[in-house]
């Protein structure tokens, strides 16, 4: 019996020739990251023990939830990371300015690259599976330990394999596909297991759409989402000089064992929207009989504040307004995707339909700031997440959806389809 690609990178990281779902392994990892709110408590395992980084270039800490700082508590914990920094002479590190959210940042600048075995202090590790790499978030102390010894223990998951076969239909991206995976399996339905998303469908799929896809495996219950690497991904990694030398390639075997085989066919899935309060209640767009009127919309977070998302909801918002009384608050990921937005034109259109445009941050997605909910309001958001009081008060509602919804609802007032504002 062969090896899927999560096994296969366990297995070489680790040691072993093999390795078999429910294993045990203690493995090299190439990467541990943790942010502003997870790090201070990495950085305090590290200095209990007394010991140094195992490796500088090897780990990233990245201060991009309340970045810049809202209040004292925050500004403490950037500090907290800033002083280790400089006291550890670490390299991989962001100040306001030149920061990004962690799981667009670290693709982007080419720190993820295929066959790799990473963690992360933060749930939404997951993304980085988008690369071939073995992405997966822990605890604090967890990363602490990794930071430490550049060592992690795992027990090798079990793996789903999800066939995505056809052609995605207008407005189908990759949110629209795991929102509508999620509302098939459940938020439990992967529990603990590798996401592994195959199928002609995903080899067309552009790298952007593979990101939100993967970064959305932990909302499944998911121990790692991951696409094996191809001639999409090669060509990311080019354009981040990123050589083929530098990373190995794995695949999975076509004899290896999965604990379920879940073919979807594109056609069948429009546009979707996640109602409250989890993202396995996906409904089609053409599902929604009644007027949703919103208070809200927020475009960004690690999920889908990336550039191709920014362009698709210009082509919504383009010579249209934002509804009165709704709030439209877009956020680029990175800098490098604000700089570029900027030079495109996008910011002129998101300002005149009337939009708020922040610097990178993770901001409103978990509730932090830059948009929080208050009692009885309606939001509807491009994140990760609509769980109860996940972006404010515990008596607001959350839908989620792709850039294009999400501009459209801005503009209408309600959640509707991109197609009833661009004709």
């Amino acid at each position: 019996m062969g090896m899927t690609i999560s096994q296969k990178i366990l297995a070489a990281k680790s040691g072993a020739s093999k390795v078999s779902a429910g294993d045990i392994v203690l493995a090299d990892v190439d990467l541990a990251f943790a942010n502003d709110i997870t790090a201070p408590i990495s950085i305090d395992f590290v200095k209990k023990l007394g010991v140094n980084v195992f490796d500088k270039r090897k780990i990233a800490l990245i201060p991009d939830h309340f970045t810049p700082n809202k209040d004292i508590s925050s500004a403490n914990q950037c500090k907290i990371m800033r002083d280790f920094v400089k006291e550890r002479d670490l390299p991989n590190y962001w100040e306001s300015g030149e920061v990004g959210i962690e799981h667009a940042l670290l693709p982007e600048q080419g720190y993820i690259k295929p066959g790799m075995l990473i963690v992360g202090a933060d749930s939404h590790t997951c993304t980085h599976g988008a690369l071939g790499a073995f992405a997966t978030g822990m605890g604090s102390t967890d990363v602490g330990f990794a930071f430490a010894t550049g060592k992690s223990w795992f027990k090798v998951p079990e793996s789903i394999k999800f066939i995505y076969k056809g052609k995605r239909n207008r407005w189908v991206g990759g949110k629209d596909l795991i929102l509508y995976t999620i509302g098939k399996i459940g938020v439990a339905g992967a529990l603990y297991q590798s996401m592994e998303f195959t199928g002609d469908a995903i080899k067309e799929l552009p790298m952007e759409d593979r990101l939100t896809m993967c970064n959305m495996a932990i909302e499944a219950g998911g121990k790692n989402g991951i696409i094996e690497p191809d001639e999409i991904t090669i060509e990311y990694l080019k354009e981040r000089n990123v050589k083929e030398s530098d990373y190995t390639v794995f695949k999975s075997d076509s004899d290896a064992e999965y604990s379920k085989i879940i073919e979807i066919n594109v056609n069948d899935i429009e546009p979707q929207v996640a109602f409250p309060h989890l993202p396995e209640n996906a409904k089609g767009i053409s599902e929604i009989n009644d007027d949703i009127k919103i208070d809200q919309a927020f475009i960004g977070s690690c999920t889908n504040g990336r550039l191709s998302d920014l362009q698709e909801a210009a082509k919504v918002l383009k010579n249209n307004k934002v509804a009165k009384y709704v709030r439209l608050i877009i956020i680029p990921a990175t800098v490098d995707v604000y700089k570029q937005a900027m030079k495109e034109g996008l910011f002129d259109i998101f300002m005149e339909a009337g939009a708020v445009i922040s610097t990178p941050t993770c901001g409103p997605c978990l509730g932090g700031y830059m948009g929080i909910l208050a009692d009885g309001e309606v939001a509807i958001s491009t994140s990760n997440r609509n769980f109860v009081g996940r972006m404010g008060s515990k008596k607001s509602f959350i839908y989620l959806s792709s850039p294009a919804v999400c501009a459209a609802s801005a503009v209408a007032g309600k959640i509707i389809s991109p197609d009833e504002v661009v004709k």
